[in-house]
């Protein structure tokens, strides 16, 4: 084979699911619940992530707009990412720290079930964009890697 050929079909196989995920846009934790039953309920039940929005309702009234979209950066899902939480009237399936948080958008993995277009393990560097020293020293919680999702 032409090396060119080789090179093309190498990063096809390892980039085009990044690709694929980074067009992909949030469809909701309940959109995953219908593949993915006892890891929606259980998430639905026991993390507290699934009813983040509340943490978000009581503060708001104590909040400058600034603070408030602070607070969305970690308490919805994809804020400021295309597809992803705009308010709660507006997108209210994402209004939650939901499965797509961890796992990235779930579009093209629901339309076509593909695991490669779905992150199945999230990387603690992906924890990290909210469980971080300044929020655990500002709010005074204890990140976790396993918090209750699954």
């Amino acid at each position: 084979m032409n090396r060119l050929v080789v090179v093309v079909w190498i990063v096809s196989i390892f980039l085009a699911p990044s690709f694929a995920c980074a067009q992909a846009v949030y469809v909701g934790s309940k959109a995953c619940g219908e593949c993915h039953s006892a890891q929606f309920d259980s998430f639905s039940k026991y993390s507290k992530k699934a009813h983040s929005w509340n943490s978000i309702a009581v503060m708001i009234p104590k909040l400058t707009q600034a603070e408030i979209e602070g607070c969305y950066e970690c308490h919805t899902t994809g804020y400021k990412k295309p597809g992803g939480f705009v308010s709660k009237d507006k997108t209210p399936e994402l209004s939650d720290v939901g499965c797509e948080t961890c796992h990235g958008p779930g579009s093209a993995h629901a339309a076509s079930s593909d695991p490669k277009l779905i992150k199945p393990k999230p990387r603690l560097s992906d924890c990290v964009v909210c469980h971080n020293s300044q929020r655990v020293s500002d709010f005074k919680f204890k990140p976790l890697v396993a918090s209750g999702a699954h």
